[in-house]
């Protein structure tokens, strides 16, 4: 991998910009609890009333508050040991960290995009930033030319090709049977509440959906980028299914109604998708020669 000295402090500053950002989600409960609130559209919501999501509906809160904890409790740590083993030339370090990054920047462009305004904003700011630019850095620091040398042949190459084609389509398939009758009824979509737009519909079917199809594009071809892009995807979809797995919990815990077939069909398929994207990122990282270095890389 190439040397990227401003991941040095970055990555630090990204650790403490979360901790803050999650911990005072998560403990942060003060208030008097859930009110009713009608929104511009004519529509009766929960809000939730209680700390730093005191202005954001119940549902949204308690999807926030899962968040919170999956990331301080795995997110985390799993940054910080990734970015001790890239800082020592571990390509498989590189790996995992830039994929980890994926996943804090997706938590704060949640936040900073999506979150009701709170006290916290100018973190949120400052932590989309931060993983931004790192993710960038850390993305861009593989060396593809010789990426190839180092993956076994015996990595599943199609398998993973169809998963992220598979990925790709149920994401946007999931969000779009919502947002799609929507748009055509002239409707608000059923989760928008107060908010004015559902920042995950774009960030789903615009951003990961998008990279899902031309990961899989990438590996049919044989393109190293499509090794990377579908290990940084598959890094980051076994984060989500464990953040789903903490939101549910939290809803449940808030007393949000959700249905047997609600809880049952949202889990069980995040978790089914993170558990192969975690078969298919462990077989990956197998198949990476982990400290055979190419002329002219940086350890």
């Amino acid at each position: 991998m190439k040397n990227r000295p401003a991941l040095n402090w970055l990555v630090p500053l990204i650790i403490v910009l979360t901790l803050v950002t999650a911990g005072v989600g998560l403990f942060d409960r003060a208030g008097s609890g859930s009110f009713p609130f009608t929104t511009v559209h004519g529509e009766q919501v929960q809000m939730s009333g209680l700390g730093l999501y005191f202005y954001d509906t119940l549902f949204t809160a308690s999807l926030s508050w899962g968040t919170d904890l999956v990331t301080l409790l795995i997110g985390l740590p799993a940054l910080a040991l990734s970015a001790w083993f890239a800082q020592r030339g571990s390509l498989r370090g590189g790996i995992l960290l830039t994929g980890v990054l994926a996943y804090i920047l997706y938590y704060g462009a949640s936040l900073g995009l999506g979150t009701a305004y709170n006290r916290l904003f100018l973190v949120y700011i400052a932590l989309f930033s931060a993983s931004f630019y790192a993710f960038i850095l850390a993305f861009t620091a593989f060396d593809l030319e010789h990426l190839a040398e180092r993956i076994s042949p015996r990595f599943p190459r199609r398998g993973a090709a169809i998963f992220m084609i598979v990925v790709g389509l149920g994401l946007a398939l999931i969000w779009l049977s919502d947002a799609a009758p929507a748009a055509l009824d002239n409707r608000p979509p059923a989760g928008l509440g107060p908010y004015t737009t559902i920042v995950t519909y774009t960030l789903d079917i615009g951003i990961i959906a998008v990279a899902c199809f031309l990961a899989a594009f990438q590996l049919f071809r044989r393109d190293p980028m499509g090794y990377i892009l579908s290990g940084v995807l598959n890094i980051m979809l076994v984060l989500i299914a464990a953040m789903v797995i903490g939101q549910t919990v939290m809803q449940l815990r808030a007393g949000v109604p959700l249905t047997p077939g609600e809880i049952i069909g949202k889990s069980a398929s995040f978790v089914v998708m993170g558990g192969v994207a975690l078969w298919l990122t462990i077989r990956f990282l197998h198949s990476v020669a982990d400290h055979m270095h190419s002329p002219g890389e940086t350890a």
